[in-house]
């Protein structure tokens, strides 16, 4: 029993041994982010949301583009709850700074740079990771390559800041160092009986891969300031998002 103890002991330093060389490493009480995803944390290493790392979101179309951009205000109003400063990054702004305000996030606390070509952006991405007065970076970007994502990786093993890249219909999904890749699709949103109006914001949730951990497929809303599970389905992947978890 005990040699059985000690050996269980052995496996978890060295699985955490692993994963300090991969770059993951486990936040303090007073680091960690309370995200309010629930099922969805215990996908990762732990059971924790990764911060202080590269995710990478992939979207097909603008509808899917604006669901991916809820999703991530959603998880940046979370991570700004402390304070901080986001910096927001793309060549073709379409969010509208003040409904940031409808995810917790004060529009003065974003920062948003406009670059006129991929080059630059991937280029002051990388510079604004290494930056560790920052919360949180957002890089609205078309292509990625694996040489370009080990950069990203590597500044944020540094300065801790957590990257969210947001591509946009890209040419071509190739494998990454990016510790998580997601695909956010919208859902007809909900109302109760003969209630009029809109519902809340609702999204099908796909982490298509996780480095260390388990795909999986959700539902989810955000109503009154967190996230919330509307319903939860298994992990049932199309072809394409096969694709995708393979790259």
């Amino acid at each position: 029993m005990i040699q059985a103890i000690n050996k269980i002991d052995i496996f978890q330093q060295l699985q955490k041994q692993i994963h300090t060389l991969q770059g993951f490493r486990t936040p303090t009480e007073s680091q960690r982010v309370d995200f309010g995803l629930g099922i969805i944390e215990r996908s990762f290493t732990g059971n924790i949301f990764p911060t202080g790392a590269i995710h990478e979101l992939i979207s097909a179309g603008r509808e899917d583009a604006a669901a991916t951009t809820g999703f991530m205000a959603g998880l940046l109003g979370k991570m700004m709850q402390r304070g901080g400063i986001c910096l927001w990054i793309s060549q073709k702004r379409t969010l509208f700074p003040p409904a940031l305000k409808f995810f917790g996030i004060d529009p003065d606390r974003v920062v948003f740079i406009d670059v006129k070509n991929e080059k630059d952006l991937l280029w002051m991405v990388e510079e604004s990771l290494k930056c560790q007065a920052l919360s949180a970076v957002v890089g609205e970007l078309k292509e990625l390559n694996l040489t370009e994502s080990r950069r990203l990786q590597l500044a944020v093993e540094q300065s801790r800041v957590t990257g969210l890249l947001h591509r946009l219909n890209p040419r071509r999904i190739e494998n990454t160092a990016c510790t998580a890749r997601w695909k956010i699709t919208p859902l007809a949103s909900s109302l109760d009986p003969e209630m009029p109006g809109m519902g809340f914001a609702r999204w099908n949730i796909e982490l298509l891969k996780a480095r260390n951990g388990e795909p999986g497929q959700w539902q989810l809303q955000w109503i009154n300031g967190s996230f919330d599970y509307s319903a939860v389905k298994p992990s049932i992947l199309s072809d394409e998002d096969q694709l995708l978890k393979a790259g």
